[in-house]
C-alpha cells in the first residue's frame, strides 16, 4: 500500500515540477523512477532492495507475474485514445501528405537506419536490432505536447509534430510486434508468412473495432442512452472493451483500435466531447505518472551499466542527428514546408511512453526466453527516450529561434463568444488573412461557426485547458464579445497575458456605457455599443462593409456619420499594409496610421442603402 501511494504522490509532484519549470513531465518521472528503483538498490539500501519494486519477487512487489505488463498495456490504450480525441481533420489541410509520409516513409528510414547502427555499434543480432529500431520509431504525444505548448511555432509545424506523435505510436508498436513474433517463429520464411498474416489481422481488426465502437458510442451518447453522470466511466469501459476485444482477435491490434476510435469520436458531432476529453486528460496524467515511475524503477542497475560505453553516445548522436533528419527530409520532399521548418521538425523527435512501455514488456519476455542480447533492449530504449526528451526540452526553444520558426509576432485572433455577431466579425477577419479562433461553451454556436468555415472550439473559459491548446500558439489578439460583461472582463484578465500581447478588447456593459465610465485605455471594443446593440444591428443587417478614408478629415467625417446611424457600428481601421486596428485603440495615434488606401470597417446598413 505504501509503495502504491508513494508512486501516485511522487508522480503528481513530478507533474507539478514539470509544469512549474515548463519541461516534459517524462523527464522528472523517469529520474524519480531510476532513483527509487536501481539507484536506491545499488547505492542507498544496504540489502540491495529497491524502494519501489514493480514486479513481485516473492518478498515484495506490486504486480505478480505478467500483471505489470497487462496494466501497462491497458494504461497505454487509454493514453492513446485520449490522444486520438485531439486529432482534428481541419488541422492537416496543408500538411496532410507530410504526416502520411512521416508515419510511413519516415518510419521506414528510422526502422532500417537505427537497426543498422545498433547492429554495428553493439554487435546485437539483426532480430534484436530491428526490435530496437521498431520501438524508437515512435515520437510520443506525452512529450511532444509539453514542448509545443511552451514554444510559439508556425501552425503547420505544430500540426506536423502533434499528429506524427499520436499516429506513429500504434505504427511503432505494430512494427515491434511483428519483429517480436519473428524472433519466436524464427527463419525468414516463417517471418514472411507470419508478418503478412499478423499485419493483415492487426489492421483489419484494429480499424474495424475502433470505427464500429466509436460510432456506436457517439450514437448512444447523442441519443441520451447514457445518463450524464455515467458518461465518462461508460466511455472508459468501452475503450477498455475495444482494446481487449481487438486483442483477442488479433494480438497487439488494440493500440490501433483505440487510436482509430479516438479519432472518429474526436471528429464527430458529439455534444459532450469536451467533458469526455477533460476526464481522459486527467486520467492520462495519472496513468502517465504511474507508468513512467514503474517502468524506470523496474530497470536494474546492471542493465544501466551495459550502456557505460562510447558506443551508446555514438548510437544516440546518430539517431538524433543523422537518422531523424533523413527521415524528415525524405518525408517532406515536395511539400509546402520550408527548409527551416523541415530542420526544426528534424530537431524535435522525443520518444515517449509507448516506446518505454513496450520495450519493458518485450525486453523482459525475451530475457525470460534466454535470447542472447535481450538485456540491451530495455536500457537502450530508455536511453533514447531519456536522452531525446532531455535534449529537446533544453534546446527546442533556442533552435526554433535559430531556425526562424519561432513566432516573434503573433497575428492570430482569439474571439471569446461565438454568437452571430462574433461569427460575422470572425469571418471578415479570416477573409482578410488572419488566423481566427472562436471559443464558446454553447455547442450550437460552435456548430454554426464551423458551417461558415471558421475554426471554433467548445471551451469553458473558467478551465485551464484553454492555455494548453497547442493550436493557439500564434494568437496575439483577444476579443471578448460575449453577452455577459463579467465574463468579458474575466476573459481579458485571465488570458490577455498569453493571447493578447498585441491587444485585448472586450465589450462594455450597458451600465458602463450609460455612466460614461469607460475610455479607450480600458480596452473596450466599442465606446458606444454593448452586446445588445451589436446583436440588434446584426439581426437587421448581417453584413460588414468597408469605406475608403484617405486622410484624417475623411476618417473623422465617415466615423461620425457611422456613429450617428443607429444601424451602423464602426469596428476597425484597415490600412494599406493589411493591418487591422480596433478603432477605440486608435484614438491617440489615428493620424499616424491612416494612409491613402485606408478603409473604415463597419457593421450594419451599407452607405448606399441609406436614404
Amino acid at each position: 500500500m505504501l509503495e502504491l501511494a508513494g508512486i501516485i504522490i511522487l508522480g503528481i509532484l513530478a507533474q507539478w515540477f514539470a509544469w512549474k519549470f515548463k519541461i516534459p513531465a517524462i523527464l522528472p518521472l523517469i529520474l524519480i523512477g531510476l532513483l527509487v528503483g536501481p539507484i536506491a538498490a545499488e547505492f542507498i539500501n544496504e540489502d540491495g532492495s529497491k524502494w519501489i519494486e514493480p514486479i513481485w519477487n516473492g518478498k515484495k512487489g506490486l504486480f505478480p507475474g505478467d500483471s505489470l505488463y497487462y496494466f501497462v498495456s491497458l494504461a497505454i490504450s487509454i493514453i492513446l485514445f485520449e490522444g486520438g480525441l485531439t486529432l482534428k481533420r481541419s488541422e492537416i489541410r496543408n500538411v496532410g501528405p507530410v504526416i502520411t509520409k512521416l508515419i510511413t516513409l519516415g518510419a521506414a528510414v528510422t526502422f532500417f537506419g537505427a537497426a543498422i547502427v545498433a547492429h554495428y555499434f553493439f554487435g546485437l543480432s539483426w532480430d534484436l536490432c530491428f526490435l530496437f529500431s521498431g520501438l524508437i520509431i515512435v515520437t510520443g504525444p506525452t512529450v511532444i505536447t509539453p514542448i509545443l505548448r511552451n514554444i510559439p511555432l508556425k501552425r503547420d509545424v505544430s500540426a506536423v509534430l502533434k499528429w506524427e506523435g499520436i499516429l506513429i505510436d500504434p505504427i511503432g508498436a505494430l512494427v515491434a510486434v511483428l519483429v517480436f513474433e519473428f524472433i519466436f517463429v524464427g527463419g525468414e520464411v516463417g517471418f514472411t508468412k507470419t508478418a503478412l498474416i499478423e499485419f493483415g489481422k492487426i489492421v483489419l481488426f484494429g480499424t474495424t473495432f475502433g470505427f464500429t465502437f466509436a460510432h456506436a458510442l457517439v450514437y448512444a451518447i447523442n441519443k441520451k442512452f447514457i445518463p450524464h453522470y455515467l458518461l465518462n466511466v461508460v466511455s472508459l469501459s468501452v475503450v477498455l472493451l475495444v482494446f481487449v476485444e481487438s486483442e483477442l482477435f488479433a494480438h497487439e491490434s488494440g493500440l490501433l483500435a483505440v487510436v482509430v476510435m479516438g479519432m472518429v469520436i474526436g471528429n464527430s458531432k458529439l455534444d459532450n466531447i469536451k467533458e469526455l476529453l477533460y476526464f481522459k486528460e486527467s486520467l492520462s496524467v495519472l496513468l502517465i505518472s504511474i507508468l513512467f515511475i514503474l517502468l524506470a524503477a523496474n530497470i536494474n542497475y546492471q542493465d544501466l551499466m551495459l550502456l557505460y560505453r562510447w558506443e551508446t553516445l555514438a548510437l544516440f548522436l546518430t539517431v538524433v542527428f543523422v537518422i531523424r533528419p533523413l527521415a524528415v527530409l525524405a518525408s517532406a520532399q515536395g511539400s509546402k514546408l520550408k527548409m527551416n521548418e523541415k530542420l526544426f521538425i528534424s530537431w524535435v523527435g522525443p520518444r515517449g511512453i509507448v516506446a518505454a512501455g513496450i520495450a519493458s514488456l518485450f525486453g523482459s519476455k525475451l530475457r525470460a526466453e534466454d535470447v542472447v542480447g535481450a538485456e540491451y533492449i530495455t536500457p537502450l530504449v530508455f536511453m533514447i527516450v531519456l536522452g531525446t526528451v532531455l535534449f529537446n526540452a533544453t534546446t527546442a526553444r533556442l533552435f526554433a529561434r535559430i531556425s526562424g520558426v519561432f513566432l516573434t509576432k503573433s497575428e492570430g485572433i482569439l474571439v471569446i463568444g461565438a454568437s452571430k455577431v462574433s461569427r460575422l466579425i470572425a469571418q471578415y477577419l479570416a477573409e482578410n488573412g488572419r488566423h481566427v479562433v472562436l471559443i464558446d461553451s454553447n455547442q450550437n454556436n460552435i456548430i454554426e461557426a464551423e458551417k461558415m468555415g471558421i475554426e471554433a472550439h467548445t471551451e469553458n473559459i473558467y478551465s485551464d485547458t484553454l492555455k494548453d491548446n497547442v493550436e493557439f500558439n500564434d494568437i496575439g489578439y483577444l476579443l471578448a464579445l460575449t453577452g455577459n460583461a463579467d465574463i468579458n472582463k474575466y476573459a481579458v484578465e485571465k488570458f490577455s497575458a498569453q493571447f493578447g500581447e498585441h491587444g485585448s478588447f472586450r465589450l462594455a456593459s450597458k451600465m458602463e456605457l450609460e455612466n460614461g465610465s469607460i475610455s479607450p485605455e480600458d480596452g473596450v471594443f466599442t465606446l458606444s455599443d454593448d452586446f445588445n446593440n451589436l446583436m440588434s444591428v446584426t439581426q437587421n443587417y448581417p453584413e460588414i462593409h468597408e469605406v475608403a478614408v484617405k486622410d484624417l478629415d475623411s476618417y473623422n467625417l465617415v466615423l461620425n456619420n457611422v456613429k450617428s446611424n443607429k444601424d451602423q457600428i464602426p469596428l476597425f481601421l484597415k490600412t494599406s499594409k493589411d493591418i487591422i486596428h480596433v478603432i477605440p485603440s486608435l484614438d491617440d495615434n489615428v493620424e499616424n496610421e491612416i494612409d491613402s488606401k485606408s478603409k473604415l470597417v463597419y457593421l450594419g446598413q451599407k452607405f448606399d442603402d441609406v436614404k
